[in-house]
């Protein structure tokens, strides 16, 4: 398996970034947020989980090792694939995720796209005791609002969302003050998107 990549960012898309190690380019998924923290031309290492299937290799890549670790976890429950983990760690930080399926606070779990009442329920059921309200990573740099509400727009974009309704939900968290650092506003986002679903 392979757990993790270092080497320079070729590229970075709305959903991937590709890694240059030893001469390969490794094309790595990651949340919006993972995305934000990297630069084309700089060295990047990101911890990785490689998911095989029949038709094809995917590797998913986060900021910490924390991130991975709940990353493996929501896949051993029924209905969650690594799309949807990927999509669950987009909305919820390691640790409001974890305080969410300590307390089953459904609520906060079903303002990811996706994931209904059942499904929440059933991660609060299957993970409660097998997640630790540990790990922290250092708080994340603050971006100038513009420069942020740009780069969630187009993250919300690539994941499907159209850029109208996308540029009015970021406008309404930016006008909130809920944050002003590109995965706050980013998560934010998506949970009012969650809703209007």
């Amino acid at each position: 398996m392979i757990s993790s990549v270092r080497g320079e960012v070729l590229s970075v898309g709305l959903d991937h970034v590709v890694v240059e190690v030893g001469g390969v380019g490794f094309a790595v998924q990651a949340t919006p947020a993972t995305l934000a923290t990297l630069r084309r031309g700089e060295e990047a290492r990101l911890h990785t989980a490689l998911v095989v299937r029949e038709d094809s290799l995917t590797l998913f890549g986060f900021a910490d090792a924390d991130a991975r670790e709940l990353f493996g976890l929501l896949q051993t429950v029924s209905g969650i694939g690594p799309r949807l983990a990927l999509a669950t760690l987009a909305v919820l930080d390691p640790d409001k995720l974890r305080a969410a399926l300590v307390e089953g606070n459904i609520t906060v779990l079903t303002s990811v796209p996706g994931i209904g009442r059942k499904g929440a329920e059933r991660l609060t059921l299957e993970l409660r005791d097998k997640v630790t309200a540990l790990g922290s990573g250092d708080a994340p740099a603050v971006t100038a609002p513009g420069a942020v509400r740009s780069e969630v727009v187009e993250a919300l974009a690539g994941l499907g969302f159209p850029a109208k309704q996308a540029e009015q939900a970021v406008d309404k968290v930016l006008a909130d003050g809920d944050g002003h650092t590109t995965a706050s506003v980013l998560r934010a986002a998506l949970a009012t998107l969650g809703r209007k679903r």
